[in-house]
């Protein structure tokens, strides 16, 4: 792989080449799609070039000065010739600053799935993250051994040090992993964790509760509820298998629209019914109708998708 100096000497150079006015975007497509580590050095790199242009674009003196003389004429248009002094004075600025182009301060990085579209993150330090429909998943280079989950699910695949904890926050609840796959889940205003291989630590700083592999957590509010789960069922949601332990119709409806990629309401005569059990999306894909048996409602064709209600 292009060792990180090389990634932003070329990172430098398209961002160079893609402000010019022949851009040649099949090429610029081809380099991001060959290293994933790669747009996030063109982003700095871009960002550096426009900052340079802005402040150069404010020292150059006015392109026609009218002075009442006639102006002398060129070879070249005056356009091609403001161009070209703009961008030698670009790659004069960078070049001056060097190195210390990439001390600017990396910033972090939202990922983020559309519903019924799932996605895997691979992390420089091995471990990898699968995103489900709907999540929103975000990472900060300035610290590679964190990420922060902000919406829907994600399963992580971590690769332990015990010298430097990999740490997820999920809706304020912080985790460390103690060598691991577990799942966490934002639905319906609580936070589920649950734990396939290794160990994983809640609130390290505060109520340190450690679960196993089995084991799991449901956060709501202040309130920790451990539970147990069959570790083998963990990331369950990637082969169309999605559990409930006490969630609300409204949740359940919630987390089908994202998994499914279908828009999907509870009316308010059900929504605050609870249900605990495990529906398997592929007997109910081709006829949202078949969930009125598995949930005791009634579904009802909606402008806009499918309601769940009394029936």
């Amino acid at each position: 792989m292009t060792g990180p100096a090389t990634i932003d000497d070329e990172a430098l150079d398209w961002a160079l080449r893609m402000a010019g006015p022949d851009a040649d975007w099949a090429a610029f497509t081809d380099w991001l799609a060959a290293d994933a580590a790669r747009a996030e050095r063109y982003d700095r790199a871009a960002l550096a070039v426009a900052d340079a242009t802005a402040s150069i674009a404010l020292a150059m003196p006015p392109a026609n000065d009218d002075d009442g003389e006639d102006p002398i004429p060129a070879p070249a248009p005056a356009r091609t010739r403001r161009f070209a002094g703009a961008w030698l004075a670009v790659a004069l600025l960078v070049v001056a600053l060097g190195v210390g182009l990439w001390r600017m301060p990396p910033r972090s990085r939202t990922i983020a799935t559309a519903a019924g579209e799932r996605r895997s993150v691979a992390l420089a330090d091995g471990s990898r993250i699968e995103l489900a429909g709907g999540t929103r998943l975000r990472l900060d280079p300035a610290r590679p051994r964190t990420a922060t989950i902000e919406a829907g699910e994600a399963l992580f695949h971590v690769r332990h040090d015990p010298r430097t904890p990999f740490r997820v926050e999920a809706n304020g609840l912080p985790l460390q992993d103690l060598g691991t796959v577990f799942d966490i889940r934002l639905l319906g205003g609580r936070t589920q964790v649950a734990v396939g291989e290794g160990a994983v630590m809640v609130d390290p700083d505060g109520a340190a509760l450690t679960l196993a592999a089995g084991e799991g957590v449901i956060a709501a509010g202040t309130t920790l509820r451990r539970i147990r789960q069959d570790a083998g069922a963990v990331g369950a949601w990637r082969d169309g298998r999605l559990a409930y332990d006490g969630a609300t119709l409204s949740a359940v409806a919630e987390d089908l629209s994202r998994q499914l990629g279908w828009r999907i309401t509870a009316a308010p005569a059900v929504a605050t019914r609870l249900f605990n059990g495990t529906l398997e999306t592929q007997s109910f894909r081709d006829d949202p109708t078949l969930l009125g048996a598995l949930l005791d409602v009634e579904v009802r064709r909606a402008p806009d998708g499918w309601t769940l209600d009394r029936r």
